[in-house]
């Protein structure tokens, strides 16, 4: 039902000489529904306008970008104009550290996107605008409310467009009371007696006519580039686009307890010996192990045909794992009455104890993955188990934090969340492979051919190209063929990369493929006797059989 706004009638009496005269009262009839009018509903026209205008901007920025870019360098644009476009139109604007913490991380990411993208970057870029848009309104950024904001979007785009509606509606002005009327009338005069002008002369007629017909059938050709597919991607654009703009006012409550406010008197718990006794046995068990551990795989030279797979790999996951597990037993045990006993500080000390263990046995963990880097080199799944185990090392120390501060569980499952979108970020952000192809090939260089094994098995991206060059000069003639062959397929490949790009377009830039291009480029002069694809064959697979050995 429209919202129906009833100016209550003032009795006009001279006023006396004391009184004052009161402004006159507004009622305003109750409503109901989703489109029921409230101070987060209605907004000034200047406000509706700019929320107008920058939804129309980031539809046809999501237009070029998206629907018609390829490629990465277009979504970087997407991430580094829409939060300008966010500013310009956000119905509430609230500047906070949060949004520059955000806005640093977004920009951050639109960088690597320029230099080398990928999908990864692509989610969290459209996180992170949605996480301005939070912030924007005053909100933080926790994972699981982001995730609840982008579905309120619907709705809310929804009601964006109730109460725009609304407002056109009930403000319409007639056309003669419109400013424009003394501007547009004059304009449509000029334009009517010019095109009768225009067909009393013939030689101007078929001038015009030329021309006319050469905008017209440019505008078929623009217009037969759109389909209905697009159109629609127009209107979900706009409509999400509103509705981050312009959130429902329900989306932006949210829970803010982040302390355990217990004021009953303190009670023994029931589970408290239980938990003390958990507590003792693994602190004994994990003290135990630490010195199988640090006796067994700690300064030891390991003989031929030591199990580094089953040590460094397998095993360090199992250790992660109960790094995990640790976690988990000591956020159930200081929770709910346990925290109101008065023994808490005996289990705060035993907690302590454990905690220390565990982080020693997270530097076991470290040493069996440094133990299989140093077998037979760096890969991405090693940098992966690198920034795996520092995750939980992470979650473990939040855990600590929430026991000496009495958080609640609320508390700790968002900054959990935090930790986990915050290290498959960095490690999207993180040159992977510059830093796993210059580590490997310092090692042969240095006389430890192992690594060498990894540039037979290992995808390699565009940014480890140029790292894979000073090989060339390895003194180990099979080695170094055998880069001369990758670097020449690389090369081939570099091409056909450059190709695409220049048929699709701006939005498929990359500042990695670039240099690397470049770099193969003026080098592969190096290669010359490997020009041809079918005389790589015999020396690849010579390099491979050699390489195999450190399989």
């Amino acid at each position: 039902m429209d919202d129906e706004i009833v100016s209550a009638e003032v009795i006009s009496e001279p006023p006396g000489p004391s009184e004052t005269v009161a402004p006159p009262a507004v009622a305003v009839a109750p409503t109901t529904g989703a489109a029921a009018a409230t101070p987060e509903t209605i907004e000034d026209p200047a406000t509706m306008w700019r929320t107008i205008g920058a939804t129309i901007l980031l539809v046809i920025l999501c237009d070029l970008t998206m629907y018609r870019g390829h490629g990465f360098a277009g979504y970087a644009f997407l991430f580094g104009v829409a939060p300008l476009l966010f500013a310009l139109g956000a119905v509430r604007r609230t500047f906070s550290w949060t949004l520059a913490i955000v806005t640093v991380m977004l920009a951050t990411l639109v960088l690597k996107l320029l230099w080398c993208g990928s999908a990864l970057l692509v989610v969290y870029g459209f996180g992170f605008l949605t996480a301005v848009s939070m912030a924007m309104n005053g909100q933080c950024p926790y994972v699981v409310e982001l995730v609840i904001f982008v579905s309120q979007s619907i709705r809310s785009g929804w009601e964006a467009v109730l109460a725009y509606g609304r407002v056109c509606n009930q403000t319409s002005p007639r056309i003669s009371s419109l400013p424009l009327i003394n501007v547009l009338l004059p304009l449509a005069a000029l334009v009517v007696f010019s095109l009768i002008f225009v067909l009393a002369n013939p030689d101007l007629l078929t001038s015009l006519s030329q021309r006319l017909e050469f905008l017209v059938s440019g505008l078929r050709v623009w217009l037969d580039n759109f389909s209905p597919f697009e159109i629609a991607f127009w209107l979900v654009t706009a409509w999400l686009s509103l509705g981050l703009l312009r959130p429902w006012a329900g989306a932006l409550q949210g829970h803010s307890q982040s302390t355990v406010p217990d004021a009953r008197k303190p009670a023994p718990a029931p589970l408290f010996a239980a938990f003390r006794n958990t507590l003792l046995a693994v602190i004994g068990l994990f003290a135990v192990y630490l010195v199988f551990e640090f006796v067994t795989l700690w300064f030891r030279k390991f003989p031929a045909g030591f199990h580094y797979s089953g040590y460094a790999h397998e095993g360090a996951a199992w250790l992660t794992v109960a790094l995990a597990l640790a976690t988990a037993t000591l956020s159930l045990v200081f929770r709910g009455s346990v925290l109101n006993d008065p023994r808490l500080h005996q289990l705060r000390r035993l907690a302590w104890f454990w905690s220390t263990l565990n982080l020693l046995l997270a530097l076991a963990v470290y040493n069996r993955l440094l133990i299989y880097v140093g077998f037979n080199g760096l890969t991405r799944m090693r940098m992966v188990g690198l920034f795996g185990i520092s995750l939980v090392v992470c979650g473990f120390i939040l855990v600590i934090i929430k026991i000496a501060r009495n958080h609640d569980a609320i508390w700790l499952i968002r900054r959990h969340l935090w930790a986990l979108a915050a290290a498959v970020f960095l490690y999207a952000l993180t040159p992977v492979d510059t830093i796993v192809v210059n580590y490997n090939v310092g090692r042969i260089l240095h006389g430890d051919e192992a690594p060498s094994v990894q540039m037979t098995v290992q995808t390699i991206g565009p940014e480890g190209d140029l790292g894979l060059l000073p090989l060339l000069a390895c003194d180990n003639e099979i080695i170094r063929q055998g880069m001369q062959v990758m670097l020449a397929n690389r090369l081939d490949r570099a091409e056909a990369r450059a190709a695409d790009r220049v048929r699709l377009g701006w939005t498929t830039f990359q500042f990695a493929d670039q240099q690397a291009l470049r770099g193969l480029r003026s080098s592969q002069h190096q290669w010359i006797e490997f020009n041809d694809p079918a005389s790589r064959d015999e020396a690849w697979q010579r390099f491979v059989d050699y390489a195999y050995q450190w399989y």
